[in-house]
């Protein structure tokens, strides 16, 4: 059975139960995603030497887009990467408003060590940092105003280059820092929401550092490269940026399209240009979205950049290439991704040798063949389903002394249980099928 703590045990059924991908623990219900291990083992390296990288993972619904991002990122948090995930939406999150998207990988930002949002703990930790090597330096016997003066100047000199290109992320660092010193929480917390991206902050708090207004589309890039600088410098070893569901740019007004297109070329060619030494960027969509003429095709540099010829026979797909595909899983791996949950489930369950007995892997397979017929056979968009279905099951042995499961080839499933894809590949909901016109 996997090794888990009951917390993360609890997480993952948790999220399962509630048909969402855990947070946590997805190493221990990684299936099928070996082959991606060791270049993204590379990459993270590269990355955490002081290169970039950007990546497109392209999949049906159901694939595992999702899972597979949230697998990278648990990842690169336990080989010492802070990360956020940025779920990009027409009204909340659109991708051609990079201000917005920098506040959202604020408001996500995440380490090892602490959830989201860890913005004000990793500034914090920064400046920690800088009157330690103050003090190393030989400010250890001085007064706490000539430790802040030195700590100050440490400051401006790690920020210098950032100073060039964002000189007001600089000029807020440097004010927050005197406002910490002195005590004054008001001024303090102004800052740190400014300096995370926070619209309306107190024209009072913002004259006080000597900077104006909000942050804009334009100073986006040059906040992105300050929070690098102040990761790298507390010791992480860079950003992983999930930008997850860009393929809703294909249902945007043409003209927003446009702009999130070129933005998404934008960002793309400053990680190239080195520009951001540190940062990880992954982008998930459909097959459509890269393929199709409401996507990436309609910006022929961005096409260029990203296209990757699948006509090949999948197991010869590159996983070094700038887009990679995943395939979902086939009956084999649904079975395998259930046997997972159970043993997870069964680990620490007073009725683990119940469990056992009668969510056999055998009832496993059928409960699979069922649920992926009911959606049409597609066994694909299978996963949320299955494991929910099969979650709901395992409660009910563990609760009920007396519980045996119903035979699984009858398994039903209600509308109300389904999302709009997975209604449609039931053929409930004919509407629901989008097209790409």
């Amino acid at each position: 059975m996997p090794t888990v703590s009951p917390r993360r045990r609890r997480e993952i059924i948790d999220a399962l139960r509630r048909g969402t991908v855990p947070q946590r623990g997805l190493d221990v219900m990684a299936v099928g995603l070996d082959r991606f291990r060791a270049t993204l083992g590379d990459e993270l390296s590269a990355v955490g030497d002081g290169g970039a990288v950007f990546k497109a993972v392209r999949g049906e619904y159901g694939a595992g887009k999702t899972f597979f991002a949230r697998w990278l990122t648990e990842t690169a948090k336990q080989n010492g990467f802070a990360t956020a995930e940025v779920q990009i939406s027409e009204t909340e999150t659109p991708l051609h408003k990079l201000e917005t998207i920098y506040r959202r990988v604020t408001e996500n930002l995440a380490t090892e060590a602490t959830p989201p949002s860890a913005f004000r703990e990793v500034i914090d930790e920064w400046l920690r940092v800088l009157e330690e090597d103050a003090v190393a330096a030989g400010a250890s016997d001085l007064d706490s105003a000539v430790l802040a003066e030195r700590t100050q100047a440490l400051l401006e000199q790690r920020l210098s280059a950032v100073s060039r290109t964002a000189p007001a992320f600089a000029a807020a660092l440097r004010a927050y820092h005197a406002a910490t010193i002195r005590g004054d929480v008001e001024t303090a917390d102004g800052l740190i929401a400014w300096l995370g991206g926070q619209p309306h902050v107190a024209a009072g708090v913002r004259r006080a550092a000597g900077i104006r207004g909000d942050l804009d589309h334009f100073g986006a890039f040059g906040f992105m490269q300050g929070l690098l600088a102040v990761l790298r410098d507390t010791d992480y070893r860079g950003l992983v940026l999930v930008l997850d569901e860009v393929e809703t740019l294909q249902r945007v007004r043409s003209d927003v399209r446009e702009k999130s297109l070129n933005a998404l070329r934008q960002l793309l060619d400053e990680v190239d240009a080195g520009r951001f030494p540190g940062l990880y960027v992954l982008i998930t969509g459909t097959p459509a979205f890269f393929d199709g003429t409401q996507g990436v095709q309609r910006l022929a540099p961005l096409a260029a950049r990203l296209s990757v010829d699948f006509s090949e026979d999948p197991r010869w797909d590159n996983p070094r290439a700038p887009q990679i595909r995943l395939l979902g899983f086939d009956r084999a791996g649904l079975i395998q991704l259930g046997q997972r949950v159970r043993d997870i489930y069964a680990t620490g369950s007073p009725a683990g040798d119940r469990i056992g007995a009668l969510a056999g892997d055998n009832y496993l397979a059928t409960l699979a063949y069922s649920v992926a017929g009911r959606l049409g056979g597609r066994v694909g968009i299978a996963p949320r389903v299955y494991l929910r279905k099969l979650v709901d099951i395992l409660d009910k042995i563990e609760q009920f002394a007396d519980y045996v499961p119903a035979d699984a080839a009858g398994v039903t499933i209600a509308d109300g249980e389904l999302t709009a894809d997975e209604r449609a590949a039931a053929g409930h909901d004919m509407d629901a099928i989008h097209l790409d016109v």
